[in-house]
């Protein structure tokens, strides 16, 4: 008697992928069957299937077991069509080679719903079912795990940070509650990647040559920015005693408060930092560039606009005392406007000083900036 090694795909892949009419049975007739389906989509699992549904065959044989290969696809897209096509296809085998015993070979959960309709018509002795060794998402998964693991700067920026936190999660679990525990570490884990992220590693390790070369050119800048830090603390600690002199006041509000007291201060600490600048390119008589001439006003703009929203919000919430000017009220809209024209007038102040004396063409400064995509 024989034995048939039915190979079933109830997807209809190999039928779309060969164009060969359905059942296929017999050795030669299946391993061509093969080399058209892998031509086809050497990618498709049930190539798989087909190679073991040989396999089996063989082995059969080896053991003086007569046995015949064959291969069922559905021929319809729906469920229903599938499964009634497959039934046809198994009954013209049965017909054929009047089998005492099938081995079903699968490659998925789908070919073994089919099983019912094999064993209504012969006997199913084994279910083999093909697992594919080595997917390509699970190899390049693999691969690219071990290459991250290779890389020791992307092992240092994110392999270190994530062990810190293990280790310190028992201790705050230990001190403090859950939630707290997991937003501390998380906070860590979010400053860890954004200190390797936007490059201030890069920044804090270069600062130390940086400021020795300033010192030891005699660069003016140094002075201004150490006065540029003192200005920006004293504006941080007016816009808290301002902040803090509101109560009650919603959190919003405070920082508005902070916002509106600091900013001018803010404003102060960034002008005397860029005049700083200047001043060196000034004592080093190779031009003075465009960027360093237009960012004072550029600062002063964004200062004024800034700090116009800032009080208009707070004169709507009536923590800002009413403006006079010579006697005549000025209504928070018309104090706003007055702030923003203020700043777009610095603002085209900037770009005219700039065209008048800077030294750099507008041609200079996209080549440079190109230069350093480049680098």
């Amino acid at each position: 008697m024989t034995t048939l090694v039915i190979c079933i795909d109830r997807s209809g892949a190999i039928g779309r992928a060969t164009n060969v009419p359905m059942p296929v049975a017999g050795w030669e007739a299946v391993r061509s069957l093969v080399t058209d389906a892998g031509l086809s989509d050497p990618e498709d699992a049930s190539v798989n299937c087909l190679l073991e549904s040989l396999r089996v065959a063989r082995d059969l044989r080896d053991e003086r077991e007569e046995a015949v290969v064959a291969v069922v696809s559905a021929e319809s897209d729906s469920a229903v069509g599938a499964d009634r096509s497959i039934a046809a296809q198994l009954d013209d085998l049965v017909d054929r080679y009047d089998p005492r015993a099938a081995i079903a070979v699968v490659d998925s959960a789908e070919d073994e719903q089919v099983l019912p309709i094999v064993e209504s018509r012969i006997p199913v002795d084994s279910v083999d079912r093909v697992v594919v060794r080595q997917a390509r998402d699970i190899e390049s998964t693999y691969y690219l795990l071990k290459q991250f693991l290779a890389d020791e700067q992307l092992r240092s920026t994110i392999l270190v940070p994530f062990g810190v936190a293990l280790l310190l999660l028992p201790a705050l679990f230990y001190r403090f509650s859950a939630a707290e525990a997991v937003a501390g570490v998380a906070g860590l884990l979010g400053a860890a990647l954004l200190y390797k992220g936007l490059a201030i590693d890069r920044f804090v390790a270069g600062m130390p040559e940086r400021v020795r070369e300033a010192l030891y050119a005699g660069q003016v800048s140094i002075v201004t920015y150490v006065v540029a830090g003192g200005l920006a603390l004293v504006g941080g600690f007016f816009g808290v005693l301002s902040a803090s002199d509101l109560g009650d006041a919603p959190g919003l509000v405070g920082a508005v408060e902070f916002v509106y007291a600091a900013v001018p201060w803010f404003a102060v600490a960034g002008v005397t930092a860029a005049v700083g600048r200047l001043l060196d390119e000034l004592i080093r008589d190779e031009g003075i560039r465009t960027p360093y001439l237009n960012l004072p006003f550029v600062i002063a703009a964004v200062a004024l606009v800034v700090r116009g929203f800032a009080g208009y919000f707070l004169a709507q919430e009536a923590i800002l005392d009413p403006f006079e000017l010579a006697g005549v009220a000025v209504t928070p809209v018309q104090q706003l406007a007055a702030f923003i024209v203020g700043g777009i007038v610095v603002s085209l102040a900037g770009v005219k000083v700039a065209s008048d004396v800077g030294t750099e063409t507008l041609e200079d400064v996209i080549d440079a900036d190109r230069e350093t995509d480049g680098e």
